[in-house]
């Protein structure tokens, strides 16, 4: 059963950490959310890990040595029976294609939910723990890391000021020379398993792919055109290299993803009427079409400006983004948003995934999306109308 709801007052004048449980101790919760928590509990003491759970003997005892005062749980089931009246919220650092069941039981038992992308691997998973969080009045919240990258807050910046101008063409490009490997304790290629994963390359990256587009397109998309490859296929059942073309009512984004390039990188374009932005890893471009000073054959030119900005792309634990990243989730459960922009844009990135499979095993056929989240306005209207309907 929920706990009672806190007020917005209350969860405002808390003179306590936030309490947090993790479920699931593999790589991006021991290296990248954990050492965040500790960080962040040293220097402002706004958070306090109590309890862990994990499936195997051997990442328990990682977890305990990372987290002494923390108590040490087989599963999530019997660490909420155990500790929910004691949490706040739970982090779920597990595969993800049980996200949605270790959600439900949180919300049930009247906790916050930190989740790891992607949100879940079925659209109907997704609207549920997206209706169940509205229900419930607590906040679920995806964790959409690439959003706090140094550089990505800089192109925000940037498209801000109106620099370039309006946006109209986006291509975003994720290489890498390998799947995420999970730990070795554990199965390193989980990944490749679709039984645990959901998905390959597209179900990975796809959502940072997606979100980012959404913001920088300053729309949601009305259809998709995608291919999957799968040069392993010998070996794993989940695709290693994803393109899709999406369509915007403001333009255009292209992707590319790769399990099978020769070097780890991400190459962004963002091209407005009056410029474009250039990102390869940490190297930035910024390029503005110069006044053609009234004379109209004058031929096109630009001003070119070149910045470096630190984001430790190459660190795959992501932990110098995570404070920022925390910090919205905070920010979140003060303001009692329970469902926000983030939850429905990862709702909408699972959509495009499951969506981006369709069009592929039809041989790249675009296919148009469902209109319902077309403006984050009639995405909280639908919303309404999956609450009601639950209730």
């Amino acid at each position: 059963m929920a706990r009672k709801s806190e007020s917005k007052g209350d969860a405002r004048g808390r003179n306590r950490p936030l309490r947090g449980a993790l479920v699931g101790y593999g790589f991006i919760s021991s290296q990248g959310h954990v050492p965040g928590y500790l960080q962040s509990a040293r220097e402002r003491g706004d958070v306090e890990i109590v309890a862990v759970a994990d499936m195997t003997e051997a990442r328990r005892l990682a977890a305990q040595q990372a987290l002494p005062s923390a108590r040490i749980y087989p599963d999530h089931r019997s660490l909420l029976a155990q500790e929910a009246g004691n949490l706040d919220f739970i982090d779920i650092s597990t595969p993800p294609t049980v996200h949605a069941r270790i959600a439900h039981d949180a919300l049930d038992r009247g906790l916050h939910v930190f989740c790891e992308k992607p949100l879940a691997t079925t659209l109907e998973d997704a609207r549920s723990m997206l209706a169940h969080a509205s229900r419930a009045r607590r906040v679920l919240f995806p964790c959409h890391n690439y959003k706090h990258a140094g550089v990505v807050k800089a192109i925000r910046e940037i498209l801000s000021s109106g620099a370039i101008g309006r946006v109209q063409t986006v291509t975003l490009s994720t290489y890498r020379n390998t799947h995420a490997k999970g730990v070795a304790e554990w199965l390193p290629h989980w990944r490749r398993d679709r039984m645990l994963s959901g998905g390959g390359i597209a179900m990975d990256h796809g959502p940072h792919t997606f979100y980012l587009a959404f913001e920088w397109l300053a729309s949601y998309p009305t259809s998709i055109s995608a291919r999957t490859i799968t040069v392993d296929s010998d070996r794993y059942d989940t695709e290693d290299s994803f393109t899709a073309t999406l369509t915007f009512p403001t333009g255009v984004a292209s992707s590319f993803l790769t399990w099978k390039a020769g070097v780890r990188k991400v190459i962004y374009t963002i091209h407005g009427d009056r410029g474009a932005i250039t990102v390869d890893d940490d190297d930035m471009q910024i390029s503005v079409v110069k006044p053609p000073n009234g004379d109209p054959t004058a031929s096109t030119k630009w001003t070119t400006e070149r910045r470096s900005i630190s984001s430790n792309w190459m660190d795959a634990s992501h932990v110098t983004w995570f404070r920022s990243l925390f910090d919205e989730f905070k920010a979140a459960i003060d303001a009692d948003d329970f469902v926000g922009k983030d939850a429905l844009e990862a709702y909408l990135a699972v959509q495009l995934i499951t969506t981006a499979y369709r069009s592929a095993a039809l041989g790249g056929r675009d296919l148009p999306l469902a209109t319902e989240f077309r403006s984050t306005e009639t995405a909280r209207a639908e919303l309404e109308s999956v609450r009601s309907d639950a209730e």
